[in-house]
């Protein structure tokens, strides 16, 4: 039975997703935790009505992102996972921090990476005028929105789409590839070999 800590800043979407399909699917798995940096996150009261513990570690209350993350890194291990999921986690790591965890933290970012990094992606997309954008899980490196590819899925951009029309229909596609993805690690299906992840049937 792997555990799983998931980390939020906002009303968790993809978290709920994961959570729902480890309980649909019944996965070998734990969420054993959810986690967020803001106090007003909507998600983790969405945890908290399907029963998995919340704590909150407010990242403004540090002057340092090194302090912030060492608090974060001793809250994550006091439930000894298996597995750390960024679900829409609004901060930069250190270094250090996704060391602790390497190979065995996982992000979403909503573009095809290496495209688009940062922030505001999908009206990147549209201000470059690609005609396919997307969204890529991976796994976390000190790069930030870098590290070994997991999954993508692509969405073509149409020629009246705005920023929150196609935002919607990336975040569909989130919530089909993130918990496929995370239920593939539970599963033992991914292997990290350089820059590139195997994916075992």
């Amino acid at each position: 039975m792997k555990k799983i800590v998931i980390l939020i800043s906002g009303r968790g979407s993809n978290m709920q997703a994961i959570v729902e399909a480890a309980a649909k699917q019944q996965w070998p798995a734990q969420i054993a935790a959810v986690i967020s940096n803001r106090a007003d996150a909507g998600g983790l009261e969405y945890a908290a009505s399907r029963g998995i513990p919340t704590a909150i570690v407010v990242s403004k209350q540090f002057v340092t992102r090194e302090a912030f993350d060492a608090a974060l890194q001793a809250k994550i291990d006091e439930f000894t996972p298996d597995l750390v999921v960024l679900a829409g986690f609004m901060r930069i790591l250190t270094a250090g921090f996704v060391e602790h965890y390497a190979g065995r933290m996982l992000n979403i970012h909503p573009s095809l990476l290496p495209s688009f990094v940062g922030l505001a992606t999908h009206q990147q997309a549209i201000d470059a005028g690609v005609k396919v954008h997307g969204v890529t899980v991976h796994f976390v490196t000190a790069e930030l929105d870098h590290g070994p590819i997991v999954a993508q899925a692509v969405v073509p951009v149409l020629d009246d789409d705005t920023e929150d029309t196609l935002s919607h229909r990336v975040l569909e596609q989130e919530h089909q590839i993130y918990p496929r993805a995370v239920l593939q690690f539970v599963e033992g299906k991914l292997r990290i070999d350089g820059n590139r992840v195997h994916i075992s049937n």
